[in-house]
């Protein structure tokens, strides 16, 4: 590796989905915050042996389906209602039983863009390139290795001394990896 090139971070190779998810406990206890784990497949509990915070995800979905359904239905009852009131075999102008369902589908249309929209933002999707498809073997990450790469920005990552921890957790094969 040449000297004149910036570092991104280390990349460690792990076979098992015991043995990576061991050596996050170990990383998130070392200290590290820039890092972030690699697999094939979801694994179950990952995201706590890394420490991750519950995702922001709900909040944002839950408080757009809740301000657009209120809206869609009092839109529906104002439009109906009070903007342009017409007679219909004899119903009340602000009958709300007939506004749920407007309203209703508000919410869920809504909702469901809010999901599409924020879970693209929160993962930073869409990203056309990132450091780590440079590396030869993580291009096994979506056949049948897990990594764990640690960015060289962390405040606790130093070249030699984070590539030997990685070792010493097991890792088949650990690099350095450039920008």
């Amino acid at each position: 590796m040449s000297t004149n090139k910036m570092i991104y971070g280390a990349l460690a190779q792990f076979n098992t989905v015991p043995e990576v998810y061991h050596a996050c406990e170990k990383v998130r206890e070392r200290g590290f915050i820039k890092w972030d784990a690699h697999s094939p497949f979801p694994i179950h509990g990952l995201d706590k042996a890394m420490g991750l915070p519950q995702s922001k995800l709900s909040w944002i979905v839950g408080g757009t389906s809740a301000i657009f359904g209120i809206g869609g239905f009092l839109l529906w009852m104002w439009m109906n209602g009070v903007d342009y009131k017409m007679v219909i075999a004899g119903k009340p102008f602000l009958g709300l039983l007939g506004y749920f369902l407007p309203g209703f589908e508000c919410a869920v249309l809504s909702a469901a863009i809010a999901c599409l929209v924020g879970m693209l933002a929160l993962n930073k999707l869409p990203q056309w390139y990132h450091s780590l498809f440079r590396s030869e073997a993580f291009k096994r990450v979506t056949d049948d290795s897990f990594f764990i790469s640690i960015e060289a920005t962390d405040p606790k990552f130093h070249p030699v001394k984070t590539v030997e921890f990685l070792k010493e957790l097991g890792a088949t094969q650990v690099e350095l990896v450039e920008q």
